[in-house]
């Protein structure tokens, strides 16, 4: 399949588009310094920029089947681009008749009522952000969209032992996010789902085909 990603040179979107090319993908990897990312023959850096317009970045989508968003501000573009980046993507995949897109979130980011767990207060903005990016995804477009929300996002090794859960969103390694959002992809019953995830003991795949 040829897939665009989103954020390719952040934590999360480096071991995505490497574990897309050994699923044997083409793979657009989308970013503002795209010069750093390695070309090879399946990965192809393209410059993209959140601030732009929804048709220029349809434009960089060219025969892409699928969408990842997993871009990331750190906490310094929230607005322009965790939020209305984010929402203009959408409106780029549906434009360009793109179906397939996967939406990479966050802990609780749909559930206000929990944000006044422990440990949250310092994400509050960015959580707030992800609710609006979020929820225009599921009320304002018909895409077959999948969010992931996992907690914490560790840089330990990963186990490709995870849970998927109806309440909790936990800390889980950032390798085990990336597999899990590469797994997803062509898998219907992931599809208009809301996914909470942390580490635990289930492999990957297995947790899946749970669903």
């Amino acid at each position: 399949m040829k897939i665009f990603v989103v954020g390719a040179t952040g934590r999360v979107g480096q071991k995505l588009i490497a574990f897309l090319e050994k699923q044997g993908h083409i793979v657009y990897a989308g970013a503002r310094s795209s010069e750093k990312i390695t070309e090879t023959e399946n990965i192809k850096p393209v410059f993209f920029d959140l601030h732009t317009e929804p048709e220029e970045m349809a434009a960089k989508f060219a025969d892409a089947e699928a969408v990842y968003f997993v871009a990331g501000s750190r906490g310094k573009d929230l607005l322009q681009s965790d939020l209305y980046g984010a929402v203009k993507v959408m409106q780029a995949a549906e434009s360009k008749g793109i179906k397939r897109y996967i939406h990479l979130s966050s802990a609780y980011a749909l559930e206000p009522e929990q944000w006044q767990r422990e440990g949250m207060a310092s994400l509050m903005d960015y959580t707030i952000a992800k609710f609006f990016s979020d929820r225009w995804l599921i009320d304002n477009t018909a895409l077959d969209y999948t969010i992931l929300q996992p907690g914490a996002l560790k840089e330990t090794p990963g186990s490709s032992l995870i849970e998927i859960s109806e309440t909790t969103s936990g800390a889980i390694p950032i390798e085990d996010v990336a597999v899990l959002l590469g797994e997803m992809l062509e898998r219907p019953a992931t599809y208009q789902k809301v996914i909470k995830v942390q580490a635990g003991e289930t492999p990957i795949s297995e947790a899946l085909d749970q669903l």
